[in-house]
């Protein structure tokens, strides 16, 4: 080993000690007399102290050393006069007597330090050197925390980790696959996994009744901070189990790493019907941290010939505590954003209960002071409370509402990301109608189980109402993992399938080795997939999942570091029996 101790451990009972120690020079201070380095590796940092008087040679080359040299210091451990509580080695610092330059650096693009001058794209640009600063490693330390619970969780339930393909059959549900043509097999194509699905329900038919793997998953989808073209799921199945089975399962599991990794301790998880966080919160990844919760007003509100409510499917709003204060300009503020293209609402109305007593509206003219109370009543408003209305198409005002209230919530910092409100959503729809395709799809997709109480009637009478055995777990306004019940009977898959449009030869064709499996003997079963990146982002309290991998992709889907995706020659191309369309140049 070229070092017997790292830069993150020696503390004040190691004075006296001869060390060696490795890694990079982060910043250095020449004061004349004596130059001190700050030498960083994994672990931490440790001072180095370089004296003309003792070793002026010594002295002379640690003038001469960069910023991210990487270098091999041998020295004694003294005790510093000048103690740093900021690091954990600030009681010590390195009286060095050896030197060596292991490697050079030239001057890095941006300061590794917590604090860097470097933006985004140049950061991802040289995501090898971003790595090395303290805040990102620890969140990829985080990564790995939670892994190794995981593993250590579900083990001790007797599951088994098993890997399953990469290079899989492309299926039309979902979201866009990557595929990847096949040199062996002209003109034909592999799709990478956007989840092991099929796979981790042939596993149960084969008998191995508790599965998870912590995997790779990729889909060719629009991106946003929380979204990556490959991500990592914690994937996991069971047998023999329904849908409380489960939830109590991976519940634990979730309980586990909050304590283990954060010590916090929770009782059992709220619950919520997809219908009720929809009515409730426009949402069905509702962020419970705070309340304003939607009321209903279509009863106090229409009829005074307000046309925009009169008109309207449903009138909704929320109660914002203490908000009467609010002022012209921020109210004209809060039209504008839902308003956004994002929100697409036309207006907003709001009434304030004046501390007073009085109650004071922008639609004075169409409401008394009687009809405004009234409005309170419903709302159980106090006095200095704001109220917040919008109506419109019952789906659509939910949505736009949502994100109102959500914006509420960060204005009145009620959205304190280590403050874990945690619930799973249950009862979703089994299909979902587009308008576009005229068709349904299935919510989760096409082996989520139908709820037995709304099977087979209701599918034949009204598809749009039967409820699947479907369950998603949200932390703090985040969909963290989903999972559902499975069909493992061949006729109910094919029958589901027929929901969907797909003929039959449609279904076997795509499916067929799933629907075969089924014919001998598919045991009942059942399963979740969470989040992996999603969930060490939450425990961090970040927003981006980004700095919790490795070497991300930026919101083009593109590698800034490596430059790719990028073209292939045309040796390749030919291998592959592929030939380029045309584009036109951006």
């Amino acid at each position: 080993m070229l070092r017997n101790k790292t830069c993150g451990e020696l503390r004040i009972e190691d004075c006296g000690q001869e060390v060696t120690l490795c890694g990079w020079l982060q910043k250095s201070r020449d004061l004349g007399s004596m130059t001190f380095i700050d030498l960083r590796d994994r672990y931490g940092i440790t001072q180095l102290v370089c004296n003309v008087e003792t070793n002026k040679a010594l002295y002379e080359q640690a003038k001469t050393l960069g910023r991210e040299y990487v270098l091999r210091v041998k020295g004694i451990v003294r005790e510093r006069s000048n103690k740093n509580k900021n690091i954990a080695t600030g009681d010590i610092e390195i009286e060095v007597s050896e030197i060596e330059v292991l490697n050079p650096s030239d001057l890095p693009p941006f300061t590794i330090e917590d604090n860097t001058d470097g933006g985004d794209e140049l950061r991802m640009k040289y995501r090898y050197l971003d790595l090395r600063r303290s805040v990102v490693r620890k969140n990829l330390e985080l990564r790995h925390r939670l892994a190794q619970l995981v593993r250590n969780y579900l083990s001790n339930e007797n599951f088994l980790e098993i890997e399953t393909p990469f290079l899989i059959k492309s299926t039309p549900e979902g979201a866009r696959d990557f595929v990847v043509p096949s040199r062996m097999n002209p003109n034909q194509f592999y799709a990478l996994p956007q989840s092991p699905q099929q796979y981790k329900q042939l596993l149960m038919v084969s008998g191995f009744d508790r599965y998870f793997q912590i995997v790779k998953c990729f889909r060719d989808e629009d991106l946003r901070a929380d979204r990556q073209p490959e991500f990592t799921q914690i994937d996991c199945e069971m047998s023999f189990v329904q849908q409380e089975d489960v939830l109590n399962m991976f519940e634990g599991l979730i309980k586990h790493l909050f304590e283990k990794e954060k010590n916090l301790h929770f009782g059992k998880f709220q619950r919520m019907t997809w219908h009720d966080a929809m009515k409730y919160y426009g949402s069905d990844k509702p962020d419970l941290r705070f309340d304003m919760q939607f009321v209903e007003l279509d009863d106090v509100a229409k009829g005074k010939g307000f046309k925009v409510f009169d008109d309207a499917e449903l009138v909704v709003g929320i109660c914002a505590k203490g908000c009467a204060e609010y002022t012209r300009k921020q109210l004209d503020a809060l039209t504008d954003f839902v308003k956004r293209p994002q929100v697409g609402a036309k207006g907003l109305v709001y009434i304030k209960y004046n501390e007073d007593g009085t109650l004071k509206s922008s639609v004075d003219k169409f409401y008394s002071q009687q009809d405004l109370m009234l409005f309170a009543q419903k709302f159980a408003a106090q006095k200095g409370d704001l109220m917040l209305v919008m109506s419109g198409k019952a789906m659509q005002v939910r949505t736009q509402l949502c994100a109102l209230r959500l914006e509420m919530g960060s204005q009145l910092n009620l959205r304190d990301p280590f403050n874990y409100a945690i619930t799973w959503v249950t009862d979703f729809p089994l299909l979902e109608w587009n308008e576009e395709d005229n068709r349904f799809y299935a919510m989760h997709h096409p082996f989520t189980a139908p709820n037995p109480e709304d099977y087979p009637e209701l599918l034949d009478k009204d598809p749009g109402k039967v409820r699947a055995w479907a369950y998603d777990l949200v932390i703090n306004g985040t969909e963290v993992g989903g999972g559902s019940v499975r069909i493992h009977n061949r006729d109910m898959q094919m029958r589901m399938f027929e929901a969907l449009g797909f003929t039959q030869q449609e279904a076997l064709s795509q499916f067929g080795f799933l629907m075969d499996a089924f014919r001998y003997g598919a045991p009942p079963h059942a399963g979740v997939a969470f989040g992996f990146d999603r969930l060490c982002s939450i425990f961090a309290g970040c927003d981006s999942i980004r700095d919790f991998i490795a070497f991300p992709k930026n919101n083009s889907g593109r590698d800034l570091m490596s430059d790719s995706p990028n073209f292939i020659d045309q040796k390749q191309l030919d291998e592959l029996y592929l030939s380029l369309v045309p584009t036109e140049k951006k």
